[in-house]
């Protein structure tokens, strides 16, 4: 088993799918991979099949069951509680419709004002600082965790404490000590701020998860809490990386960035969804494992056999797009990713598409050339 290729896979552009991939999805749709443990679990890479493997019940998101394909060492030696993203329905969809309604389009639009005003904040900031800047630093980190903050009623003083340890825990590299003490403290920190809000409940969303299911009972501290991570983690590194990818893909491309800049919103609106789909912000796949024998094209997945979706998005393929590795990118994605199908539509789908569409012609425009 030699010839077996390893996950992850080299790029000869970081901002493009490798080619080994490509490959791999051209003569071999469904075949083994190594992950960094040995373990050889299969790696799916077309786009209906990967959604069909989503789509499956008989395909598991639980990380405790024999055979899961762990992203890094301290993944398999993680302890404690999950997010619900990695639950099996029904817990998946229970979690989801508490949290669904607050990530509507409507209730999103109540934030573009605090958006914008955060945006015209930290470009003028830059515009009157030192040159060169650090775009990441001064713009595309602090921009979604100012409104995270907000969002979730988590004081912003505290950033620099989050931030890091949000780094290390996401971090596949990062010793499994380092990465559990840095959970450790970050459910610390956000157990403290709940036990607060439970006392005094403000207008935010963790304030309104305690009055509409912490009061109940259908929520327990401790699963607020890893609720709370969740949103805190995810709300503003999905959207720093994207709005970091997004700029620096975009000024490869000056035309592309000139007309993003003078486009009408629905120009604006595609190209970001199009950036979405083909940088992407998971490198690491949407990993399953089989809870019973399945058969996918004639392959056979049998339990405590794991079943990979690639690094990259099925989306970056013909069958989703007519032009699947375009850069720079041309036109709205034909085809929804299946991050945005079936029971895997959370709440987090929407968050750092509408997010980026304010900042990154604001950005492209404030930036040198």
């Amino acid at each position: 088993m030699t010839d077996i290729p390893a996950f992850l896979m080299p790029r000869t552009c970081p901002l493009n799918p490798p080619e080994q991939l490509a490959r791999l999805r051209a003569e071999q749709p469904i075949t083994r991979v190594r992950l960094w443990d040995g373990t050889t679990p299969w790696l799916v890479t077309r786009y209906d099949d990967v959604r069909a493997v989503l789509a499956d019940p008989r395909f598991s998101a639980d990380p405790a069951r024999p055979g899961y394909p762990a992203r890094s060492p301290a993944g398999k030696r993680r302890t404690g509680g999950v997010s619900f993203l990695q639950m099996d329905d029904p817990e998946h969809a229970r979690y989801r419709r508490m949290l669904i309604g607050e990530f509507t389009m409507r209730r999103m639009e109540r934030l573009r004002p605090l958006v914008l005003e955060t945006i015209e904040g930290l470009l003028s900031a830059m515009a009157a600082g030192p040159r060169p800047v650090d775009l990441v630093e001064a713009f595309a980190l602090p921009a979604p965790s100012m409104v995270i903050c907000r969002l979730l009623g988590v004081p912003y003083a505290d950033h620099a404490f989050f931030q890091q340890h949000s780094r290390t825990m996401l971090d596949t590299r990062a010793d499994p000590e380092d990465v559990a003490g840095a959970r450790r403290a970050l459910a610390r920190y956000l157990h403290e701020l709940v036990v607060a809000k439970q006392a005094d409940p403000g207008d935010d969303l963790i304030g309104r998860l305690i009055e509409r299911h912490g009061r109940t009972g259908e929520l327990t501290t401790r699963q607020m809490v890893a609720m709370a991570m969740l949103l805190l983690v995810a709300g503003h590194e999905t959207t720093a990386n994207m709005i970091a990818l997004g700029t620096l893909t975009l000024l490869q491309h000056p035309e592309q960035a000139r007309r993003l800049r003078d486009g009408e919103p629905a120009y604006v609106r595609g190209t970001v969804e199009e950036l979405l789909r083909l940088l992407t912000i998971t490198h690491t796949g949407r990993r399953r494992t089989a809870v019973e024998d399945v058969d996918l094209r004639g392959t056979s997945s049998a339990p405590a056999k794991a079943s990979s979706p690639p690094p990259t998005p099925p989306t970056a393929t013909p069958r989703s797009s007519p032009t699947p590795t375009a850069c720079p990118p041309s036109g709205p994605p034909t085809t929804m990713s299946p991050s945005a199908s079936a029971s895997t539509s959370v709440s987090g789908n929407s968050w750092p598409g509408w997010n980026c569409r304010s900042p990154t012609p604001r950005c492209c425009g404030a930036s040198p050339g």
